[in-house]
């Protein structure tokens, strides 16, 4: 089985899009860093150093310091497709990201996109 395009595409080359679309909708930057932080286990510094290296989506969540153990909360319709029922690892992971950023472009409070 051939592995999906996006897993070789760089987490840079799609950030902009997550923060402009938090920024359309009255959110932040720091807000999508935080997410992001919280998601994978990265310090700011460690995610900027991410981003410059231009690591792809399969390799910076396979190197996250510490998955969120509470992402499993995370639950809903992305792409048509329902995120807890998505079984290839990675692909997961990558919806769970879209998944919060599109409840923070929706203007959920972010104790309630943080599982908290």
């Amino acid at each position: 089985m051939t592995k999906h395009r996006i897993y070789s595409v760089s987490v840079a080359s799609v950030y902009p899009h997550y923060v402009a679309k938090a920024e359309k909708k009255g959110r932040t930057k720091a807000e999508v860093d935080e997410i992001i932080r919280w998601l994978t286990g990265h310090s700011q510094q460690s995610l900027d150093d991410q981003l410059a290296e231009k690591t792809n989506f399969e390799d910076f969540f396979a190197q996250a310091p510490q998955m969120n153990s509470s992402r499993s909360l995370i639950t809903g319709v992305i792409c048509g497709v329902r995120v807890e029922d998505i079984r290839e690892t990675t692909m997961r992971e990558i919806r769970y990201l879209d998944k919060l950023i599109d409840e923070l472009a929706k203007g959920k409070a972010m104790e309630k996109i943080l599982r908290k």
